[in-house]
This record gives C-alpha cells, sequence and structure tokens, in this order.
C-alpha cells in the first residue's frame, strides 16, 4: 500500500512539474562586467594554445657533452623508423629531451612504448602538453573511410 502511495504522489510532482516548465520564461542575468571580461580572455587563451594535457614517450633526455647531437640523432632515427608517430626535439637548459607520439591516455602512450623499448631501453611514459588531434569534417571522413575499404 505504501508503494502505491509513493508512486502516486511521485506521478502528481511530476506532473505538476511538467505543467510548469510548458510555459515560455525569461531570465536576466545581471553580473558584473569584469566577468565577461574573464570569460573573453579566457577564449582567447584557450583558443592560442592549441595543446591539450595528454601523454608521450620519453626517448632520450641528456645534458652532458654532445647531446645535441646526440638528440637530433635520435630524434632522426626514430622519424626514419616510424615515419606515421610525431617525434619532437625539445632543449630546456641544460637539457636534450626527445619526445614521441600525442597520446591522450597512458594506455596509448604504454602501447608505442612496448613497440619501441628494444631500439630505446631508458625510454618512459611522460604527461606533457600535447598537439590537438586533427579534426575531420564528415566530407573528409566519408574519404578517410572509403581509403580504408580499398585492398
Amino acid at each position: 500500500m505504501k508503494i502505491f502511495v509513493v508512486v502516486g504522489v511521485m506521478f502528481l510532482l511530476l506532473w505538476g512539474v511538467g505543467g510548469v516548465c510548458r510555459g515560455q520564461g525569461k531570465v536576466q542575468v545581471v553580473q558584473d562586467q569584469r566577468v565577461e571580461e574573464l570569460v573573453q580572455k579566457h577564449v582567447m587563451i584557450s583558443e592560442a594554445k592549441q595543446t591539450i594535457p595528454g601523454f608521450r614517450v620519453q626517448l632520450f633526455f641528456d645534458s652532458g657533452v654532445n647531446s645535441k647531437q646526440k638528440a637530433t640523432s635520435v630524434h632522426d632515427e626514430f622519424m626514419r623508423k616510424y615515419p606515421d608517430i610525431p617525434v619532437y626535439l625539445s632543449f630546456k637548459a641544460p637539457n636534450y629531451k626527445v619526445r614521441a607520439g600525442d597520446f591522450r591516455t597512458r594506455l596509448e602512450a604504454k602501447r608505442l612504448l612496448q613497440e619501441v623499448a628494444p631500439a630505446y631501453p631508458d625510454a618512459y611514459v611522460i604527461a606533457d602538453d600535447i598537439n590537438l588531434p586533427p579534426l575531420y569534417t564528415s566530407q573528409q571522413e566519408d574519404v578517410l573511410n572509403l581509403n580504408s575499404e580499398e585492398p
């Protein structure tokens, strides 16, 4: 009996709320002008950044003698072996780093790490800002799907 009462009350409440929501209303937001300025500033910074948090595989890290030549060598070698994976050489005094990939998840980066581990035994996964993935229009996706279906 209690269940019927609870269900009946719930029905009446939901029916009543539905009746209230049917009408059209008007909402006026009153806010300080500085809030809008902060929102616009945030949008400008976000549009300029073009990166998101993600993961890469660090292949090389050194600050010793000839570290620039070693880093360049690792970078070029990786590019030859894996032309489809982006690789980045960076310098932040006094260290040279070579990192590969633009992965959204640690798991994706670990897959690459397992693949390159024999050639780069000191490699490891590291959190980094990654480049945004390419965005395709529906027409471009159709072309990509057609190309992948060809034998």
